[in-house]
């Protein structure tokens, strides 16, 4: 695709006209509508992947696709794409998110993407325009990654077909598999054409909620995102001797919960040392063996998650890291082990362009502060389109930084603002 930094002239006008008729009342719907599939009587929404209620709302999304007169397709990792025809068959414009959640989450992560992306279909219908090249809404499989692990399956799936085998022998907590998943939503839908992965795309802009305080805090509409940070997940698996809790002496037991708690204590030192580089630490999940108030814990195992945007902060913590676990003076033993590692994905230069006059155009209609460039602390399927075609992303405030909640929420003009950015946006690379 031959990118440039500001809108041409001859799509400039088509891009304007697109976002100024995009309409807020007509979102606003749509989001209700489909957080009725999983919703929560607190206001929340849970709609995990591939579930039944997952099934259900795809066949809203492709009802509503449909009335728009898109193309649905589907491909091998349940990947639905909702394609509106150009004047030519060049590779695509892609935009969209995912429409699986938390167990508990908001109504707008993910799925405010999906719909903002069809409410840009809708409001090009509106205007008569016809664009050069496709345009396409997807929504992927498996973002979350909360029912089948990793998150993001369907877009890395997309960008390289070859993980697609072992992502179908992951089970769930019920022992289903995710390739028995899959199979029973495509035989969901056996009407919809299937379609190959890694199909060509000339760009793609995914529209989100930041998920974060930032936007909120700076009082600012919209946000330009410039990247995705860098991210590490560790295991640490310690092994000391289960006991009686009555019986054994502190001075002779090999506790792997207190070796776990020196452990984390010393990992929470050296993040507090490196606050000023924006390190961000979590130790989120722990296991412990036996798991019994009377019984000294034999194993405990820990998830370490440590994020920045700068690499460099990344391999300190891992030397760190490794110094810690391997001066770790106790009687038992302790094992680590990085089992995922992905380094920061920086958008181009050009796609932050274009998004930027996107963003400004909807903020100084609207008579909203300009937007800000910031990156993200979340994943985001856009990190793998990344790797595929030019990528950029959209970000609307989130209301107390709250998301993966049922509190998760965004102000309707604010959203508006997100759509109208999106459309410019999608609008403007669909002409070029």
């Amino acid at each position: 695709m031959n990118t440039t930094t500001q809108a041409q002239p001859e799509s400039r006008a088509a891009a304007e006209a697109a976002q100024d008729h995009v309409q807020g009342d007509r979102l606003q719907a749509a989001i209700a509508e489909l957080a009725r599939f999983g919703g929560r009587d607190d206001g929340g929404v849970s709609r995990q992947t591939l579930t039944d209620i997952d099934l259900q709302a795809r066949r809203y999304l492709i009802d509503r696709a449909g009335a728009l007169g898109c193309v649905v397709e589907v491909d091998d990792c349940a990947n639905l794409f909702f394609r509106r025809p150009g004047k030519t068959d060049l590779p695509p414009v892609l935009t969209g998110s995912h429409a699986d959640t938390q167990p508990v989450g908001g109504k707008l992560d993910g799925a405010y993407g999906v719909l903002a992306g069809l409410e840009v279909l809708a409001a090009l219908n509106d205007a008569g325009i016809e664009t050069l090249r496709p345009i396409e809404v997807v929504a992927w499989t498996n973002e979350e990654g909360s029912r089948f692990g990793p998150g993001a399956m369907g877009s890395s799936a997309f960008v390289d077909p070859g993980r697609l085998p072992d992502y179908r022998k992951v089970t769930d907590g019920d022992g289903v598999t995710f390739g028995a998943a899959l199979d029973r939503a495509l035989q969901a839908i056996p009407e919809v054409p299937r379609r190959a992965l890694r199909r060509p795309m000339s760009s793609c802009v995914e529209l989100h909620i930041e998920q974060g305080p930032v936007l909120e805090a700076a009082r600012v509409p919209l946000g330009i995102v410039a990247g995705i940070q860098s991210v590490r997940w560790y295991r640490v698996t310690l092994t000391g001797m289960a006991a009686h809790a009555g019986t054994t002496p502190m001075d002779v037991r090999a506790d792997a919960m207190a070796a776990a708690v020196d452990v984390a204590h010393r990992l929470y030192a050296h993040a507090a040392q490196a606050a000023a580089s924006q390190l961000r630490l979590t130790l989120g999940r722990w296991l412990v063996g036996p798991n019994s108030v009377n019984t000294i814990p034999g194993e405990v195992e820990f998830t370490i998650d440590v994020r920045c945007v700068d690499e460099r902060v990344l391999e300190r913590f891992d030397a760190a890291l490794g110094e810690i676990v391997k001066s770790h003076a106790w009687p038992g033993r302790v094992e680590l082990e990085c089992f995922f590692s992905r380094p920061p994905t920086r958008f181009p230069a050009e796609m932050l362009a274009l998004v930027g006059q996107a963003c400004e155009r909807a903020c100084r209609q609207a008579s909203q502060p300009p937007p800000v460039a910031l990156t993200s602390g979340a994943f985001h399927d856009a990190m793998y389109l990344a790797e595929h075609c030019p990528t950029a992303m959209i970000f609307v405030p989130s209301k107390g930084g709250v998301s993966h909640n049922a509190a998760e929420e965004t102000a309707p003009h604010e959203l508006l603002l997100g759509a109208q950015a999106l459309a410019y946006a999608v609008t403007a690379l669909a002409n070029a």
